[in-house]
């Protein structure tokens, strides 16, 4: 008599990933479709992708809030018209002046996710939910903030200009407005479906 050493993956389980990975696939499409949403300021557009990265990292968590993120670059990268500076695909945009805040997207779900998971609740440790969404919030908009000026001030320096330019043109003329979206992803992340969620 032989026995199978195959372990069974029970359907429940398998059917919860596959949705978290649907999930996942869907925001990176949301992200992407933010960025068909935009105001062309130089170098940097105003557009809605803030709100479904930080929004993507509340419901997906750090994982796969990251995860999201990662497939939409990949979808860019690949030919998709998700980015919002022209020409609005390929690798030149994520190695152009704004490349830096598309790689801080993944960072910023990460970060978002994480705070929020994991300093929510009751401990020394940990904060009321209503303080720590907003701290997650405001730590993915600080990501993006971080690794797109960074990368602008760098690429400016490239170009032989003052590398502080990066401020007043990729981050001071934002700020408002990137709190407000983020302020949106914290109000909207509770009404979407548990369905949606990776809890």
């Amino acid at each position: 008599m032989q026995i199978s050493s195959t372990k069974r993956v029970p359907a429940k389980a398998s059917s919860i990933d596959a949705e978290v990975i649907a999930t996942a696939v869907l925001f990176a499409a949301l992200t992407g479709l933010g960025a068909m949403i935009r105001i062309p300021l130089s170098p940097v557009p105003v557009t809605m992708q803030l709100f479904f990265v930080i929004l993507s990292g509340l419901v997906l968590g750090p994982f796969w809030g990251m995860v999201s993120q990662a497939v939409y670059l990949l979808m860019g990268f690949c030919g998709a018209p998700f980015f919002a500076a022209p020409p609005h695909a390929g690798p030149l945009v994520l190695f152009g002046p704004t490349g830096g805040y598309l790689w801080g997207f993944i960072l910023a779900a990460g970060c978002t996710g994480w705070i929020s998971r994991n300093l929510s609740g009751r401990g020394w440790r940990r904060l009321p939910g209503k303080l720590s969404v907003p701290l997650a919030c405001l730590a993915g908009l600080a990501a993006v903030y971080a690794c797109g000026a960074t990368w602008l001030g760098t690429w400016l320096s490239m170009q032989g200009k003052n590398a502080a330019l990066a401020w007043r043109l990729g981050v001071k003329p934002f700020i408002l407005v990137d709190l407000a979206k983020a302020a949106a992803a914290a109000a909207f992340a509770p009404l979407v479906p548990k369905g949606l969620r990776n809890a």
